[in-house]
């Protein structure tokens, strides 16, 4: 399964990626989690401490990687520069490994936001349609609310692309964008998870508003979750409930992907 998951900032998509990523390694699966989200908090909810998770340096940072697997310094705009980099030793090279996951942290192009094609983003590129077209682990991807390290020929070939939503007009309209995103980059399934649900109000709203994309589940507002994060520890270990619902969720992603 290759699982990439998107939403507004703080509705819950990194407590969801670490879940998912627990739940499959329990299976005995090898799993890729990688944060591809600037403002990096996997690890924590991996349940990684902070010291350990200093030493997990972003992979945009890696001037000295980025150059060697480029031929061009990072950072560097224009020039030569190699399109298709070598990538497939970096996940056993560079990932944190945890319980039968391994951890890569993306880190942001600098240039990425003025649209060039600079080093950093060729390897970050490169190293993301590796995972999801060639590797044969389970790949689970926390991105951000855009989607900008997909590109056409990636984005299609991930099994369950996934926004999770907060009752809230702003958390609907980052959906709607999203999924207007995904269609042109040619995302074949688009999913909606609700999170942070307090009740059927809260989750008729979001029914109200997510238009024809499928909702495929609900994660009810937790207390433990939030518990968790203060602690620094992994919702997995704190909040049954959640885990159960994100495994029942699990369960609903893989009937789908199966039935096609």
């Amino acid at each position: 399964m290759k699982i990439a998951i998107t939403g507004k900032g703080g509705v819950g998509k990194t407590t969801l990626a670490s879940l998912l990523s627990h739940l499959y390694a329990a299976e005995g699966k090898r799993v890729i989690a990688v944060d591809a989200d600037p403002d990096a908090n996997l690890a924590s909810a991996l349940g990684i401490s902070r010291k350990e998770a200093e030493k997990v340096k972003p992979i945009a940072d890696m001037a000295e990687l980025i150059e060697e697997r480029t031929g061009a310094k990072a950072g560097s705009m224009g020039g030569i520069f190699k399109l298709n980099p070598k990538v497939d030793d970096l996940p056993e090279d560079i990932g944190y490994r945890l319980n039968g996951i391994t951890l890569l942290i993306m880190g942001k192009s600098k240039a990425a936001a003025s649209g060039c094609y600079c080093p950093e983003n060729a390897l970050l590129r490169r190293l993301l349609k590796h995972l999801i077209v060639e590797r044969s682990e389970v790949v689970i991807i926390d991105m951000e609310a855009g989607i900008e390290h997909l590109t056409r020929g990636t984005a299609d070939s991930v099994d369950a692309f996934i926004v999770v939503v907060e009752p809230g007009q702003r958390s609907m309209q980052t959906a709607r964008t999203v999924k207007e995103m995904a269609k042109e980059l040619g995302v074949k399934k688009v999913f909606i998870v609700a999170n942070k649900v307090r009740g059927s109000e809260d989750l008729n709203f979001i029914k109200d508003n997510i238009g024809d994309t499928e909702l495929i589940g609900s994660i009810n507002f937790n207390h433990s979750v939030m518990e968790a994060d203060i602690k620094g520890a992994s919702p997995y270990n704190y909040s049954p409930q959640t885990v159960s619902e994100v495994k029942e969720l699990k369960e609903k992603i893989e009937k789908d992907f199966y039935k096609i």
